[in-house]
């Protein structure tokens, strides 16, 4: 049995991780379940020999030292695989992750639209986090594949050891291994700064100097993606925060509080059909409350700010995205209860909006007896509770159309007023006319009188010229 063998079955079968230890079969991981393969046990030196022959020299040391080393190891046409060899009881075992060739977009992912705006953000600090296989390292290569689509800039990883590759589009992308192309994580990130960088991923935040490190990075004006092994968001907070001393963590709260832009909490939940395993996702947004509750370390507040900020900031607790996985019918009752942090409320939650969804959910329940007077009562009690919803719904029908009644009189007296306006104004509108005729007629009666008074003067005159060369008679003589 050789080990390009065993991998090129383990991708054929879709497993994500193949375990290799001595003295059983090698297992492999389908589907979150750990699946023998139909062979024979390989003895402690077929598994000596099956490993160190994919070893360089300098790995070969470092496993001397550490009795563990990490290293990415390829089959052309086949995949890359991420592999931890380590001893175990005096003999060596080895655990392969499979890393797909091609890097899928998010969309495809079945994520939430919100993580792929964590990609616009001009600087800070973006945390993916969960346990290991929840598909933290699919969703940072994800998220740089569409920075190195959509922008013009220098994207640079540090990673132990390299898993995803990465080809530039409008984004130049420089990956660096620890081990091979730098020392430590430290020294990466040190050296990094100077390589004119706009986004840097740091594989993981394993240790005080790399956080502190890291944190710098994105308070520098670099937006740096990284991934961390805890459960929530505010757990991924606490572990930050108490990573350092504590006359520290005052100044580091405020630090985190002004660099952190996102986190995003991940597991992975089987379908209900068993074909793939769905995301389930807590985000939290570093909205001005959540960042004053890491300032005050009020790391409890957190969860339910993430709770009340769902339609705005489009935020989410673990427990919400199990109920809309729930909502979807994709999961089953029992998978929700076991990916939940918090089972209890994750029932109070889901009887408060579905009263019966929880019996609909389980499995396996036997149906009620017939005999089973019980089931009456709750079908009877269920016809007085409709029935009581049927009858204030027609009472609310009722007030609905005495309301249209009372509106439809007042658009009738409202006609009424204006037909009696609009008659008021033509009779108005006549009397004007009959006045303005009569101010017409008089005035021409005037002006007629007027001018028959002008022609009797004019006549009058005309007989006193005439009479004006006569000598005077009578009372004039004297």
């Amino acid at each position: 049995m050789e080990l390009r063998e065993l991998l090129m079955f383990m991708t054929k079968k879709g497993a994500s991780d193949l375990h290799l230890k001595p003295m059983r079969p090698p297992l492999l991981r389908i589907q979150g379940r750990l699946i023998p393969i139909k062979a024979k046990p390989i003895k402690p030196k077929e598994v000596e020999e099956m490993l160190f022959s994919i070893l360089t020299p300098a790995q070969q040391r470092k496993f001397e030292q550490a009795q563990a080393v990490d290293l990415g190891y390829g089959v052309p046409g086949v995949a890359r695989f991420r592999c931890n060899m380590y001893l175990q009881r005096g003999t060596i075992a080895a655990v392969f992750r499979r890393v797909p060739f091609e890097i899928q977009d998010v969309g495809s992912l079945n994520l939430p639209d919100v993580i792929e705006t964590f990609t616009d953000y001009p600087a800070g600090l973006v945390l993916v986090t969960g346990p290991t296989g929840s598909g933290k390292s699919t969703t940072l290569a994800a998220l740089l594949r569409r920075i190195s689509q959509t922008r013009a800039c220098h994207v640079v990883t540090i990673e132990d050891p390299i898993e995803f590759l990465f080809t530039d589009d409008k984004a130049t992308i420089s990956q660096r291994e620890v081990g091979t192309d730098t020392p430590t994580f430290k020294e990466a990130l040190r050296n990094c700064v100077r390589q004119d960088p706009d986004v840097v991923m740091v594989g993981e935040m394993r240790d005080l100097e790399t956080m502190s490190t890291v944190m710098t990075a994105a308070e520098t004006g670099h937006l740096v993606f990284s991934t961390l092994h805890t459960n929530s968001a505010p757990q991924t907070v606490d572990r930050i925060i108490d990573s350092f001393p504590s006359d520290q963590q005052e100044q580091v709260r405020g630090q985190l509080a002004l660099v952190l832009r996102a986190i995003v909490s991940m597991q992975l939940v089987e379908r209900k059909e068993g074909t793939e395993r769905l995301p389930a996702c807590e985000i939290m947004i570093n909205s001005p409350k959540i960042q004053k509750h890491i300032e005050l370390g009020e790391i409890k507040e957190i969860t339910e700010e993430m709770e009340s900020s769902v339609s705005y900031y489009r935020m989410q607790t673990m427990n919400q995205s199990l109920i809309a996985l729930l909502a979807h019918d994709v999961i089953t009752y029992e998978q929700a209860v076991r990916a939940s942090l918090d089972p209890d409320d994750l029932s109070l939650r889901l009887r408060k909006i579905f009263p019966r969804i929880e019996d609909r959910f389980r499995e396996g329940d036997m149906s009620p007896s017939p005999a089973d007077f019980s089931q009456i009562t709750e079908l009877l009690e269920t016809k007085k509770l409709y029935e009581e919803a049927e009858e204030r719904h027609r009472q609310k029908l009722a007030e609905k159309d005495e309301q249209l009644r009372d509106l439809e009189n007042e658009i009738a007296e409202l006609r009424a007023s204006l037909m009696e306006s609009s008659e008021s104004t033509e009779q108005w509108q006549r009397k004007l006319e009959t006045a303005e005729s009569d101010s017409m007629r008089i005035r021409e009666e005037a002006q007629q009188k007027i001018n028959l008074l002008n022609e009797r003067i004019r006549e009058l005159n005309l007989k006193l010229q005439e009479g004006g060369g006569k000598a005077a008679s009578g009372f004039f003589k004297r």
